[in-house]
């Protein structure tokens, strides 16, 4: 059965889109630093059609980072992958931020730890890896699912994670956390660690439209006037407004 599947990334600063079928990425359209995702996702999305030949009507379903991530930029790729399937009548695919960047680093035999910035000391992250079975399929694990902590707890866990295998993997760090912690996960980390390459540092489109290529044959589809991002906690407006409430 083919498979057809637009991704859409927009939870951090460079907005992306990408066209999968059975597998395959056929296009992917990268919007440019600091400028508003309104203004380039639709006309990229058109790019893109026009360059594969693809058409959007042919789609089985849309892919959409739901978060964590920039809250506007979340609203923003909410509202156009809800638009697009609505219009199309075809399903929506809800994709943890995190786990589409981990997905960026398919194959690593290691723990994967993608970071997003939180602020006041901690980060969005969670603790992936990759299982090669027998068949030579590879199997996506979750061994902390998308949460908030501080880097001396998300040290911690994995410190205790690495000490159960003799001779773990590099754990590789990714994501713009990285700008905010990297010198203090340089202080505090006692295990084998490196930094993805700069192509897989980021949030990308072809990796939630291959990941939610995964979930769409698992049945993990929602109808697109229920899709919603994960915010995980309210933006950093309304905790300084409600600081201010409270003195």
């Amino acid at each position: 059965m083919s498979i057809r599947i637009l991704g859409i990334e927009t939870s951090g600063p460079l907005a992306s889109v990408a066209l999968l079928k059975d597998g395959e990425v056929q296009g992917m359209k990268v919007g440019e630093f600091k400028v508003t995702h309104s203004e380039t996702l639709m006309p990229m999305i058109d790019e893109l059609v026009k360059e594969t030949g693809m058409k959007l009507e042919s789609l089985d379903a849309i892919a959409v980072s739901a978060g964590p991530g920039s809250f506007t930029g979340l609203r923003i790729g909410s509202a156009t992958a809800k638009g697009l399937g609505m219009a199309l009548n075809k399903p929506l695919i809800h994709i943890p931020t995190l786990h589409g960047m981990a997905y960026n680093l398919l194959g690593h035999s290691g723990f994967i730890v993608p970071m997003i910035d939180a602020r006041r000391g901690t980060v969005y992250t969670g603790i992936f890896t990759f299982v090669l079975r027998a068949d030579n399929t590879i199997d996506f694990e979750v061994f902390q699912d998308t949460c908030v902590m501080s880097i001396e707890e998300l040290m911690e866990r994995l410190e205790l994670l690495t000490s159960l295998d003799g001779n773990p993997p590099p754990v590789v760090f990714l994501g713009d956390g990285l700008f905010e912690y990297h010198e203090k996960i340089d202080q505090l980390a006692t295990f084998d660690y490196q930094y993805a390459p700069d192509e897989a540092m980021i949030q990308r489109a072809d990796t939630v439209a291959l990941l939610g290529q995964l979930f769409f044959y698992h049945g993990m589809t929602v109808p697109a006037d229920q899709e919603a991002p994960d915010y995980l906690q309210k933006s950093q407006a309304e905790r300084v407004k409600e600081e201010k409430e409270q003195k």
